[in-house]
C-alpha cells in the first residue's frame, strides 16, 4: 500500500532509489501512462494509443510495451531495452502533488514533490541513487526527477483540452488489433482507440487551422506515426516465442 510523505532533505536525506529494471520493480505492465508533452519522443519506440475511462469518460493516452496485461517487451535481463524511458516509468517512486499557501492575502496551490515510501524502488542497505547531496542540496538524480515530474504534469494539463478536442472532431476510434504471432498464437487486443487516419484527412479548413493553432495537430500525427512500432514488439514477441520453444525442446530432448 503506497504511503506518500512531502518529499524532504531533512526526513529523508539518506534515500536512495534503484534505478534498474524488473518485474519485481514494477516493470512487468503491458501499457504505461503517455503525456502530450513526450510524445515526440514516444513515437519513435512505442505504439501510442488512448483508453478511456468508464466511469468519467475522460481519455488517456498509454504507451503500449506488451500483449498481456504483466508483459513488457522492453524489459530483458535487468534493462530497458529502448533509448527513451517513459515518464511514468522514470518517475519511479515520486509524483507531483499540490499545498496551499498564502500569497499577498491569497491562497495559491503550489506543486511540490511527494515520495512513495513504500514503492519498490526505494532502496535499503546503501544501494540507488541518492535523492539528497550530503549538505541537503538535490542530487544529479533528483534534478532529473523534477524535470520529468514538471513534463508529466504539463503534459496533463495540455492533454485534457487536446483530447477533448480530437474526440469532439470523432477522431479517436477504436482500433481492431487481431495479430497472429505464428500459426499456434496470437492476441485480440481490445479496449485500445487511436487516430482515425482518414477522418483527420477529412476535417475542414477550419478545425485543421484550429488544431494547429493549438499544437494539437502534431500530436494526432505522431500518435498516427507511432503505430508502425506495433511491428517491432510483434517481431520481439515472435523471438521470445521461438526462444521458449527451443527451450522446451531442449528440456523434452
Amino acid at each position: 500500500m503506497a504511503r506518500y510523505e512531502l518529499l524532504d532533505n531533512v526526513a529523508h536525506r539518506d534515500l536512495r532509489v534503484v534505478t534498474g529494471f524488473g518485474a519485481e520493480l514494477g516493470d512487468a505492465s503491458g501499457v504505461v501512462p503517455a503525456f502530450p508533452t513526450e510524445f515526440a519522443e514516444l513515437q519513435r519506440e512505442y505504439p501510442i494509443f488512448f483508453r478511456r475511462d468508464e466511469a468519467s469518460g475522460a481519455w488517456h493516452p498509454v504507451a503500449l510495451l506488451g500483449f498481456q496485461p504483466n508483459e513488457n517487451l522492453f524489459l530483458q535481463d535487468g534493462r530497458w531495452n529502448a533509448t527513451y524511458l517513459p515518464g511514468a516509468v522514470a518517475r519511479g517512486p515520486f509524483l507531483i502533488g499540490f499545498r496551499e499557501r498564502q500569497v499577498d492575502g491569497e491562497p495559491r496551490r503550489e506543486p511540490v514533490v511527494h515520495v512513495d515510501l513504500e514503492h519498490a524502488r526505494i532502496a535499503s542497505g546503501g544501494e540507488g541513487e541518492a535523492v539528497f547531496l550530503p549538505q541537503g542540496g538535490h542530487s544529479p538524480y533528483l534534478q532529473h526527477i523534477v524535470t520529468v515530474l514538471r513534463g508529466i504534469a504539463d503534459g496533463v494539463e495540455a492533454g485534457k483540452a487536446m483530447y477533448a478536442e480530437f474526440d469532439a472532431l470523432g477522431l479517436i476510434q477504436p482500433m481492431r488489433l487481431d495479430i497472429r504471432f505464428d500459426e499456434s498464437a496470437g492476441v485480440n487486443l481490445t479496449g485500445l482507440y487511436g487516430i482515425d487516419r482518414e477522418r483527420l484527412a477529412a476535417l475542414d479548413a477550419p478545425a485543421l487551422h484550429r488544431l494547429h493553432a493549438s499544437g494539437w495537430l502534431e500530436g494526432a500525427y505522431l500518435v498516427l506515426a507511432s503505430l508502425h512500432n506495433l511491428r517491432r514488439l510483434i517481431a520481439e514477441k515472435q523471438r521470445r516465442l521461438r526462444a521458449q520453444a527451443h527451450a522446451a525442446s531442449g528440456v523434452a530432448g
